[in-house]
């Protein structure tokens, strides 16, 4: 054995420790590192001919690195729609990177079983019916990926055609119908090879991101028959938007169509008394996104695919090989998923559920939701800025006033200013045309007082005369 690999097996316990430290320092700085970071250009590193030891690769990483990474996971993070790791999924994360278990087949761990434990727990908290079955994935673009591999298989059997044996060459254009959907369900049309083209837009509802549902009824008909795909948002990334999820499934009862609910977020508000009118309706769906390092709080990469048609998950991704026939109990999760192998990833999930439970969630969900409207009625109030649309959820979406508008220019020269600052990050936008900035609250450690820091960098870092 390479001298180094035994030096750091036997002195295991020490770099653990040593870990375990640096970890401690990040999180006890947290609440005021900049929440992130322009990085600064490095030469690259050349691979040592021999190895440094893991304990002193990791501090010349703090060293290299350490100052410049960013405290994304804190409560002044609003880019994007990005959780953070509540303490529980933090433990759990470590013991899965510990464990590094595979979750192909119960003949071989327990990894299986837990996995279909938490998306038990994950379909209470959704209020989905126990029809709905899935896995996890590393992210709301392949769980969009998944959703729309199994319409695109379903579109096809419609017309008589094994897409997952024949190809799509024997078939035309396929169609998909939406209204607003995310960046990654065309990159997912893309890798699928039914290309971006095939989306169809509907008309949304004036002044908002929601789906006309008579605009989505007319296009049908037209369609006299055809089978297609209708993707439906539950919370828009611009401002955390619906779709009449009842009222779009409802249609399904009169036309031919695979009904995929991009849930990534705003599918977890099912848990909220207050807001689980929202999501009425999303158990008519074939499939759903949700991403469980948005609200739900669990590290990176990790996200959920459902769907209420096992047989076509199993159709698209199944996996034959004879080293691999060592399979028990039920579907392995290689049969069901685009990846033959992954990590423990339902771990976090498990253990930040079954430590927060539906209460602790309502929290962070309503928390953050109740934290978005104090900073957008100091928007409204402002004379540096303007409220682009309503704030409905956990997403403000606003613009420098400006005579004029403001230009994509000033945004980013805003953005940038207040990135470099510290106190908080936000991203830009377009909204109706409009040049424009979102702030995305998602994160369990945030807190009034947050709002309040944040606030005050916003209206200091925002171009004179706004």
């Amino acid at each position: 054995m390479d001298k180094r690999l035994m030096m750091d097996l036997e002195g295991m316990a020490v770099l653990l420790d040593r870990t375990k430290a640096e970890a401690q320092s990040f999180l006890g700085q947290l609440d005021s590192l900049p929440p992130a970071v322009k990085a600064t250009a490095q030469e690259p590193l050349s691979l040592p001919a021999e190895g440094l030891g893991a304990e002193q690769s990791l501090r010349l990483f703090m060293d290299r690195y350490g100052r410049e990474l960013g405290g994304s996971t804190g409560p002044r993070y609003f880019g994007f729609v990005q959780g953070g790791t509540t303490p529980a999924a933090l433990a759990g994360d470590w013991m899965a990177s510990t464990l590094d278990l595979n979750p192909f087949s119960a003949g071989s761990s327990a990894a299986p079983q837990v996995e279909l434990e938490t998306l038990k727990l994950l379909r209470e908290l959704l209020d989905l019916p126990e029809t709905f079955s899935g896995g996890f994935v590393s992210g709301a673009t392949m769980s969009n990926f998944v959703g729309m591999a199994c319409a695109r298989q379903w579109v096809a059997r419609q017309l008589n055609v094994d897409v997952a044996e024949k190809g799509l060459y024997s078939l035309g254009p396929m169609i998909v119908l939406s209204a607003s959907p995310h960046s990654s369900t065309l990159k997912a049309l893309s890798m699928l090879g039914m290309g971006r083209g095939c989306l169809r837009k509907v008309a949304s509802q004036p002044g908002r991101e929601a789906m006309d549902v008579d605009a989505l009824r007319a296009q049908l008909e037209a369609l006299k028959g055809q089978p297609c795909i209708v993707v439906a948002s539950a919370g828009t990334v611009n401002t955390g938007d619906y779709d009449n999820l009842a009222a779009i499934g409802q249609l399904k009862e009169h036309y031919t169509f695979w009904l995929h609910v991009d849930g990534a977020f705003g599918g977890l508000a099912a848990c909220s008394p207050a807001l689980a009118h929202l999501t009425q309706g999303m158990a008519l769906a074939d499939s759903v996104t949700v991403d469980a390092h948005k609200w739900l709080n669990v590290p990176y990469d990790s996200a959920l695919q459902f769907t209420r048609h096992l047989d076509l998950l199993h159709e698209v991704f199944r996996n034959s090989a004879a080293y691999l026939d060592v399979r028990q109990g039920p579907p392995s999760f290689a049969d069901l998923g685009p990846e033959n192998s992954r990590r423990f990833r339902a771990l976090p999930a498990w253990l930040t559920l079954m430590a927060y439970g539906r209460e602790g969630y309502r929290d962070i969900i309503e928390r953050n939701c109740q934290l978005a409207r104090m900073l957008g009625e100091h928007i409204e109030g402002s004379t540096a800025f303007r409220l682009l649309a309503p704030v409905r959820l956990n997403i403000v979406c606003f613009t420098l006033r400006q005579e004029g508008g403001a230009t994509q220019e000033a945004i980013r020269t805003f953005l940038d200013r207040l990135r470099d600052d510290g106190r908080v990050f936000l991203t830009p936008t377009v909204y109706g045309g409009v040049q424009g900035v979102r702030a995305a609250l998602s994160n369990w450690r945030t807190t009034s007082r947050d709002i309040e820091i944040a606030w005050s960098a916003m209206r200091e870092m925002a171009p004179q005369g706004s």
